[in-house]
């Protein structure tokens, strides 16, 4: 019986889907293309070429083999990048660590990936000699990174210095051909409970999300496209999901990439200007951190594209950077899927419509991308009715998904539980597919008989003139179960705002029909800033650790009753 198989001549090449395929454009119309670091490094792809081989022969000198695991604590830099191809395209395992983490939870990161190699800059031999004092058992091998070549070790114990090592080896190194399957990369997930959980990616998953990503990026009408003739810039950390797989792609298109090492807002604007970047992707706190400095003011930024993802891009910051001819849009991904999954485009018959249509279609999470199965269900897994109003929790498929969290086998079988990977996230489809995410399923807010969504109420409070971030987290109450306490940091032209205005404001939105009245906070809170994540994101752990006080009753809401004529008053999956 015949099987259907496809017959390989004997000679034909299998074309295993491998990262260092993803360098072709190097090699040929490329290899004049930059490479930019800061103000301290600008090199052509041509040399990026030489360097990554130059970079796998001498890790294989300090006897990196396959299957070993090199850690890379680094900020975003030419050097980033390099590792990004040479340590996987020899068969061992990149772990991006998050130099932000505590020194206990990066060495407990370190350990529970078994690092056999460090790479480790100048700014975080502190860390280091904290973890060694600590009793780290991994990663005997430590090559020291420096900016400034004068620059002094200030330690004992390493093997090399970045530089050196690279420009003693030989850039001839031979990447084998080995199963496509083989891990690439390892980052850990910085989440709210618990000891981080590590990730983990193949390469034909990292060549299939470049491709599909790559695929989406270019279908839009009109703008929000990535292609050739951009100038890349990430302000994503490059230890967080690999930069969200973007220097995969600029790598793969052969576009000036420019790496700006720590986030400091008058350097990054200045990159923008000076190198003429015109495409990024950050979180909304970096975006807002960036729009509202002084600095900002004398930088054209409307040749700028910027995907905001991490979090929800409130409606008020995209409308400033539109304002500003920033042409921004949102993504949705998470660490566990590699990470992209959604993009809002816009269509063209969105473009003709009044900026408010425009602007609604900008901060959903968007629509699912080339290969991605995506569905949002209730409890039993039933898909709900894509309304823009039926809500559930995401689920999903693609082919470049995590398997599982390294070494955790009880977290893998429930992040797939019934063979959908579950982002923990609610949210809504419309009509036209697009994803909304309204929530994570731990910071939504259970009062009065309904659910509130945090992401909402933060985005209405945002729309207010006076504010400038705004953060909800739910706080015990003896009567409603919780209540949403607002965090807000005021605008500094309107320092004298009360919380009466903001609740005000609030309220005329609950008038409207747009939220329940039982989201109007009894309690706001003006700070100085608001506590974010490793990675940018408001900190809502963090949060709910400082501000999660109980509240009193309220005598005078005796009264008030829950809402029982809402169709979404139960939300599905709790």
């Amino acid at each position: 019986m015949p099987t259907g198989l496809i017959e390989r001549t004997a000679n034909a090449y299998a074309y295993p889907l491998l990262i260092k395929h993803l360098l072709h454009p190097t090699e040929t119309y490329a290899h004049k293309q930059e490479i930019v670091y800061r103000d301290v490094t600008r090199f052509s792809y041509a040399t990026l070429r030489r360097r990554i081989g130059q970079l796998a022969g001498g890790l294989a000198s300090l006897g990196v083999k396959p299957g070993d695991t090199v850690g890379v604590m680094d900020w975003d830099s030419h050097r980033y990048l390099e590792c990004y191809f040479a340590v996987p395209m020899m068969g061992a395992v990149l772990h991006t660590l998050n130099v932000r983490l505590s020194p206990d939870q990066i060495r407990y990161t370190i350990e529970h990936a078994e690092d056999d190699v460090l790479l480790v800059h100048a700014d975080f031999l502190p860390i280091l000699e904290a973890m060694r004092k600590a009793g780290l058992t991994r990663a005997r091998t430590v090559v020291f990174l420096r900016d400034d070549p004068s620059e002094p070790a200030g330690s004992e114990g390493f093997a090399a210095e970045y530089e050196e090592l690279v420009r003693s080896a030989d850039p001839g190194y031979a990447f084998p051909d080995f199963d496509e399957n083989t891990r690439a990369t390892t980052f850990y997930t910085t989440g709210t409970t618990g000891l981080p959980k590590g990730v983990y990616f193949s390469h034909r998953q990292l060549v299939l999300h470049t491709l599909a990503t790559m695929a989406a990026l270019a279908a839009p009408a009109e703008g929000q496209r990535f292609h050739r003739g951009d100038v890349y810039m990430p302000i994503t950390p490059m230890f967080h999901v690999h930069a969200w797989g973007m220097p995969y792609i600029a790598t793969a298109l052969g576009v000036k990439q420019v790496y700006p090492g720590r986030y400091v807002p008058e350097l990054l604007l200045d990159l923008i200007r000076n190198e003429g970047v015109t495409f990024s992707h950050c979180v909304p706190t970096i975006l807002h951190m960036l729009l509202t400095n002084p600095a900002a003011r004398n930088v054209d930024l409307s040749r700028w594209k910027i995907v905001i993802g991490g979090s929800a891009l409130p409606r008020s910051l995209a409308k400033a950077a539109c304002e500003r001819g920033i042409d921004v849009f949102g993504g949705y991904g998470m660490s566990e899927t590699c990470p992209v999954l959604t993009i809002a485009y816009l269509d063209p018959v969105t473009l003709e419509r009044d900026i408010d249509v425009e602007l609604s279609i900008r901060t959903r999470a968007g629509r699912p991308t080339p290969l991605v199965d995506l569905h949002v269900v209730d409890s039993e897994m039933r898909d709900v009715p894509h309304d823009g109003a039926s809500a559930g929790e995401v689920v999903v498929r693609a082919p470049w998904l995590t398997q599982g969290y390294l070494n955790d086998r009880e977290g893998s079988q429930d992040l797939w539980a019934g063979g959908y990977l579950h982002t923990r996230d609610i949210g809504t489809i419309d009509a036209a597919g697009y994803l909304r995410v309204t929530d994570r399923m731990k910071d939504v807010i259970k009062t009065g008989g309904e659910w509130i969504s945090s992401l909402d109420l933060e985005d209405i409070i945002g729309r207010h003139a006076a504010v400038s971030e705004a953060a909800v987290i739910a706080v015990p109450d003896p009567k409603w179960v919780e209540r949403p306490l607002a965090i807000v940091v005021l605008d500094r032209d309107h320092p004298e705002t009360t919380e009466d205005e903001i609740r005000k404001h609030v309220a005329t939105y609950a008038e409207r029909g747009a939220i329940s009245r039982f989201a109007i906070p009894e309690r706001i809170l003006f700070v100085e800033s608001i506590d974010k994540t490793s990675v940018g994101k408001l900190d809502k752990k963090l949060l709910r650790q400082r501000f999660g006080r109980p509240t009193e009753p309220d005598p005078g809401a005796e009264d008030a009753k829950p809402s029982t004529d809402r169709q979404d008053s139960k939300w599905p999956g709790f």
